[in-house]
């Protein structure tokens, strides 16, 4: 034991220049906790521990590994209350109950163009109407989809519409994508659809510089879909203002199945790409006069106009987190063009982090963040470990007789790997958010980002520059073009048979592990990164979590069962898709069946008829009910009773009765049954006490014996 902690602190010694790359980890760890957690912190709990970690900081002996931990338990304690108090900060009422056929006022704040509409994001809303809360109680932000033939809408006009209104939807399944998590953050206190057309009852002008900036997006992205009102319109759109709500949906499916997503998130390619052309302009202009280009130094003023550049397009895409990250790596390595010293290192990596957490710490625990730091954290270690490889290529090339050919098939191969090693850097994380994987994708990207970054990312700045005189469409057609192959690409890429898989629903401590492995794999330099490997292996190889057997929608209305053979059908009146969707996805299924019996089983009492569906599984008997009419006779013969009607007052003999108002109260619930008994959860026990969970204290697991046991 002696020998082996004196060679892991030689290790450490070793590494020390690599310290600095764990702080913005161990902020991220600090976030991670919080929200792992089952109630809502003190606030001073934070500032606290910092308090604390600060004071071992400065007892510990300088440049120690006793100081470096504490420096980290300061950045972990930093972004443990850099959380708590955002969270704080952003609280807002959110709609308690829904609301139907009510007038809704406010201004229009974000204008977001659907391939079928228009939805809007409305603040400083008044709601008139019966039964409308307080206006101490009033949403401050209400998101609504707007009929066809809306009006022309801008950011600061005054809209009255009338509409259904109702809180954001809560998980689908205990464990699910929690939309009510993240609508706190945005203060989004309900969202709803128009049942008329809306009514603009004062124009306005956008005031302050986000919202100058909203309305130019809003503006930019309006012209782009009206000079390209095919489905390359949605997606120039989606790669210049970051509006990817105007992507046609079998376009975006498309791009998702073939691995070209990424093109559709204004993200580092797009940065590289905008600050390389701005870069390459600017110098090469300067060079055609040579009286200017001795007398300046033409590379760092092509540096600030690219930065200045960068920044534009980032604030004008809405600054979405991987844009976020891309800018800040871009701004720091800029920088260090400026001050001649390394423009590509983990370090840019790790300072971006830290500005992406501070001005977004909520941003952790999404799919961009995840997987945007892990594609470039995963190249940079790469690059970095292959520099003996590379220096040793290029004097082979210098050396060769056919110097083109072989600097080609140096290009080649390495556009081939870094694809390769983003896929399987963010694979696992699409995996987790998502349930799909995209195998082919490194095909789709050898063809499809050649064609972006010197055809249709250089149209797309050329009709930036032209929109202020209202010439956008000369260059907006021949990048139509470059699009249209794009998707060409993409479509042809996802008719493979095996171009795209569905997967399970990883559990959380895969995430943990997957995470953990891979830094430690990427942030290291000496061997002993290695050992990060078999971390990763056994997050890949925990395997999804037993599948819930029945399950029952948030609002009560939509009940649902796997079969013996695990296939995820619905067994109520009403089918939700995006619901049904949700629960087959995370059985790594395309989508939820209506779920029917043969006449063998239909003969003996199972299967469905007029809002009674029966189902037998091992010892229990159970009943999915939809009609109010058919529970007496369910409560009769069941043990187990889903209703989508009132049933607890009325249904004695069940061993468990679930209904409608269960799910208001406790969110979306998900049954396990076996020979021993039921196992039942909530998707607001599983979230805890938090802020954004209404009506839920913490609930441990409910079990009850099953019949006979």
């Amino acid at each position: 034991m002696a020998g082996a902690r004196t060679w892991v602190l030689q290790q450490l010694d070793a590494e020390r220049g690599r310290w600095m790359l764990w702080l913005p980890v161990a902020m991220g760890l600090g976030i991670a906790v919080y929200f792992e957690l089952p109630s809502e912190p003190a606030l001073w709990l934070g500032p606290a521990l910092g308090a604390a970690s600060l004071v071992a900081v400065f007892l510990a002996p300088a440049g120690s590994l006793a100081r470096a931990l504490a420096v980290g338990a300061a950045a972990a304690s930093a972004g443990f209350g850099l959380i708590a108090w955002r969270t704080a900060s952003v609280a807002a009422p959110t709609l308690s109950r829904p609301l139907f056929s009510i007038n809704v006022e406010g201004r229009v704040a974000d204008i977001q163009r659907l391939p079928d509409g228009v939805r809007v994001v409305l603040e400083a809303v008044r709601l008139k109407g019966n039964n409308v809360p307080p206006p101490e109680m009033m949403p401050l932000k209400v998101r609504v989809s707007l009929s066809r033939g809306a009006p022309p809408l801008t950011v600061g006009d005054r809209l009255l519409v009338l509409a259904n209104l109702s809180s954001p939807a809560g998980p689908a399944a205990p464990g699910a994508f929690d939309f009510q998590r993240v609508a706190w953050y945005q203060q989004l206190g309900a969202v709803g659809y128009a049942l008329a057309p809306a009514t603009i009852i004062e124009k306005g002008q956008p005031d302050g510089f986000v919202r100058t900036l909203d309305a130019l997006r809003a503006d930019v992205t309006d012209r782009i879909l009206k000079a390209l009102p095919n489905p390359e319109g949605g997606v120039v759109a989606a790669m210049l203002t970051g509006e990817q709500t105007a992507v046609k949906k079998d376009v975006a499916q498309a791009m998702r199945d073939s691995g070209l997503a990424h093109i559709l998130s204004i993200s580092g390619l797009h940065i590289v790409f905008a600050v390389g052309l701005v870069m390459g302009i600017v110098r090469y202009g300067i060079a055609l006069i040579p009286p200017l280009a001795l007398r300046i130094d033409a590379k760092k003023i092509a540096a600030v106009l690219a930065l200045a550049a960068a920044l534009f397009y980032t604030a004008l895409a809405g600054a979405p987190v991987p844009a976020q990250r891309a800018c800040a790596m871009a701004g720091f390595a800029l920088l260090a063009i400026l001050l001649d010293r390394t423009a590509l290192s983990l370090r840019l990596v790790a300072w971006s982090a830290i500005i992406v957490l501070v001005a977004s710490p909520e941003s952790l625990t999404g799919a961009s963040f995840q997987m945007s730091f892990a594609a470039v954290v995963a190249l940079i270690a790469a690059w970095e470990s292959a520099a003996g490889w590379r220096r040793r290529l290029h004097e082979r090339a210098d050396l060769s007789q056919r110097r083109w050919l072989w600097r080609l098939g140096v290009a080649l191969a390495a556009s081939l790997l870094t694809t390769l090693i983003a896929s399987v850097a963010t694979g696992a994380f699409a995996a987790y958010h998502f349930n799909r994987l995209s195998l082919l994708g490194v095909v789709a990207n050898l063809l499809g980002v050649p064609l972006t970054g010197f055809w249709i990312m250089p149209w797309g700045l050329m009709a930036m520059l032209l929109m202020p005189f209202g010439l956008e469409k000369l260059a907006l057609v021949p990048m139509g073009w470059g699009v249209e192959g794009l998707n060409a690409i993409a479509r042809y890429v996802a008719a493979w048979p095996e171009a795209a898989t569905l997967v399970p629903s990883l559990p959380g401590a895969s995430l943990w592990l997957l995470t953990a492995g891979g830094l430690w794999l990427c942030l290291w330099r000496r061997r002993w990164r290695y050992a990060g490997l078999p971390v990763v292996a056994i997050g890949l190889l925990l395997g999804p979590p037993p599948a819930p057997d029945l399950l029952m929608s948030e609002d009560g209305r939509v009940l649902g069962l796997r079969d013996e053979r695990g296939v995820v059908h619905v067994a109520s009146a009403r089918t939700d898709r995006f619901v049904s969707d949700a629960w087959a996805r995370r059985q790594g299924q395309e989508g939820a069946k209506r779920w029917t019996v043969s006449a063998e089983e239909q003969a003996t009492g199972l299967g469905c008829n007029t809002g009674l569906c029966r189902w037998r599984k091992g010892p229990w008997r159970i009943a999915l009910v939809s009609d109010e009419r058919r529970l007496a006779e369910a409560c009769g013969a069941a043990d187990i009773v889903l209703a989508t009607v009132d049933a607890q007052a009325r249904c004695r003999g069940p061993r468990v009765v679930i209904d409608r108002r269960d799910a208001w109260k406790e969110g979306a619930q998900a049954l396990w049954l076996d020979d021993l008994g039921v196992r039942r959860e909530t998707a607001n026990a599983a979230r805890g006490d938090r802020p954004w969970v209404p009506n839920s204290p913490w609930r441990q697991a409910v079990r009850v014996k099953a019949p006979g046991a």
